[in-house]
């Protein structure tokens, strides 16, 4: 992620992004991998930094320009998009794996990413397929 550019960030605001987004990084990791079962929330992050909830989230949104929650769940989706072509798992299979019940999940992968997950497996193999031709 990209720093914000319009004021000036003090180098400990741009630490406790970098660690913010670290410790995202390794529970995703960790959810992805069956290490552990239920996603993480922004307030046990602060808890692991020894910060409070309300001074993480103020300091990701003023450092990174997006919420602690919006970066969690585009990181997410990235995880899944790649799960939904790269396995042969069932979208209710990949929505529990990141503690998502599969009508919910359905919803925040279509804000994120215009379409349904199952919409989005059909139509990348669709369009390998398309390519494997030329």
């Amino acid at each position: 992620m990209e720093y914000q550019k319009t004021t000036y960030i003090s180098p400990r605001k741009k630490q406790i992004a970098d660690i913010f987004l670290k410790e995202l990084d390794k529970h995703l990791a960790a959810l992805n991998n069956r290490n552990v079962e239920t996603a993480i929330s922004i307030r046990q992050i602060a808890e692991l930094m020894f910060i409070d909830p309300n001074h993480l989230s103020d300091t990701v949104r003023k450092v990174l320009g997006k919420s602690p929650c919006s970066i969690f769940e585009a990181k997410l989706i990235d995880i899944c998009k790649n799960l939904i072509i790269s396995s042969d798992k069932s979208i209710g299979e990949i929505a529990y794996t990141f503690d998502y019940e599969p009508s919910n999940f359905i919803k925040l992968f279509k804000k994120y990413t215009g379409t349904t997950p199952l919409r989005f497996r059909k139509n990348y193999f669709f369009n390998k397929g398309l390519s494997d031709q030329m």
